[in-house]
């Protein structure tokens, strides 16, 4: 393992690859060697990340298809295997949360009951059936890596996001299953993990976050308090720990959800 955190030969998808910390992903895999696909159902925002990724000399291209659409992505794997013959590593970073599933300003019960489905489905269901479809290539190869993405509300009680964290905690528990069985049919190559990444500013949560005027929100500095390291993070401050879990360096690690968090999941705020 002379390079032990080289990605250089790998063919890596990207659900949600043209998003905020998705795109700063996509970009950190094709910094550290790997062939990456940006996948999603939006293709000019696709192609739009993959050719700002050639222009800093990485390999990019689209796969077109919606996370929650089996035939869409068993297209887009077929048409993977057909141009580049493998499928080395899958990071699901397609999810978030849904505006009209939130109860920051009513009681839960008053959240449409198919605004709370329609969060569950874009996170979990938008993790599970990608995971499905693309870890059966790996499962045949004898290889492969799948990173999930989690959230600190898998692991503590946020208010406003019930559905987003049922969501979440449901990721957790799919890498952990999947870490499991995978590894035991088709060999320790064959892995699964998850980061849970703190509190960023992406475009799902800006207006939650930052005010009109550019200043934190009421609910931004709460977060701030009970953060050790006293700050939001980056999006660039995920790629490490993605490209870790990608890694031979992380060969030994598998079912393992891992925080980016800057010590929130670990303070009590005292």
């Amino acid at each position: 393992m002379t390079a032990p955190f080289t990605l250089a030969g790998r063919v890596a998808v990207v659900t949600g690859g043209y998003g905020v910390l998705g795109g700063a992903i996509a970009a950190g895999l094709a910094r550290a060697g790997a062939a990456v696909a940006i996948l999603g159902r939006r293709p000019e925002a696709a192609e739009a990340k993959a050719a700002a990724i050639r222009r800093n000399d990485g390999d990019a291209f689209t796969l077109i298809a919606d996370v929650l659409d089996e035939g869409q992505l068993r297209g887009a794997r077929d048409q993977l295997l057909q141009a580049r013959g493998r499928a080395d590593i899958l990071v699901n970073a397609a999810g978030g949360n849904v505006a009209r599933a939130r109860s920051d300003n009513r009681p839960v019960f008053d959240v449409p009951l198919d605004a709370l489905d329609e969060a569950l489905r874009l996170n979990l269901h938008g993790t599970l059936i990608p995971s499905l479809i693309f870890g059966e290539v790996m499962g045949r190869q004898g290889s492969g890596c799948i990173v999930n993405i989690s959230s600190m509300a898998a692991r503590r009680a946020l208010s406003g996001v019930l559905a987003y964290s049922i969501a979440k905690a449901g990721i957790d528990t799919l890498t952990r299953w999947l870490a499991a069985d995978l590894a035991r049919r088709y060999g320790d190559k064959v892995r699964v993990n998850a980061v849970a990444p703190g509190f960023f500013v992406t475009d799902q949560n800006r207006t939650v976050l930052v005010a009109p005027d550019g200043s934190y929100t009421d609910r931004a500095r709460a977060i701030i308090a009970h953060t050790p390291m006293r700050r939001l993070g980056t999006p660039d401050e995920i790629v490490g720990a993605v490209q870790w879990l990608c890694s031979d360096a992380a060969s030994f690690v598998t079912g393992v959800v891992l925080p980016v968090d800057g010590g929130f999941s670990v303070s009590s705020g005292v």
